[in-house]
């Protein structure tokens, strides 16, 4: 069993028991079970899922850059942003959608690194419409 908290500066979001974790990291998606080996990871913008003890039912919720650390099967998000689907609005996240595609459009000459944070809005974005679009 897995305890997993997801932590943003205003407020924790989840605080649960669950059997699997699966958690957007900078180097793909992470599914992380019982007894995972101890670990350290960013966490990029997109989905975090998991399934609450005793139901079949996977949650899930959309996430914002930040950190994921795993010890003693404990999972600790740190995130900017964590929505559930019933905290999305789902106009503003189209609205943030189009002004990152606009942004990314007119640097599209642009170093990657210097367009970075459009990209992680976007990803964001994306998340929160993909998550809402689940409703």
């Amino acid at each position: 069993m897995l305890k997993l908290e997801v932590v943003t500066p205003e407020r924790r979001v989840v605080d649960v028991e669950t059997e699997i974790v699966t958690v957007p990291t900078a180097s793909g998606e992470a599914g992380i079970l019982a007894n995972h080996a101890p670990l350290v990871s960013m966490l990029k913008p997109g989905l975090l899922s998991y399934a609450v003890k005793g139901s079949s039912e996977k949650e899930k919720l959309a996430v914002a850059s930040g950190f994921v650390e795993i010890s003693n099967n404990q999972v600790s998000v740190l995130t900017d942003l964590a929505e559930t689907v019933a905290e999305i609005d789902m106009d503003q996240a189209r609205a943030d959608r189009e002004e990152a595609e606009k942004e990314l459009a007119a640097n599209s000459t642009a170093p990657a690194e210097e367009t970075a944070a459009i990209r992680e809005r976007l990803d964001l974005a994306n998340a929160r419409i993909a998550l809402a679009g689940e409703r």
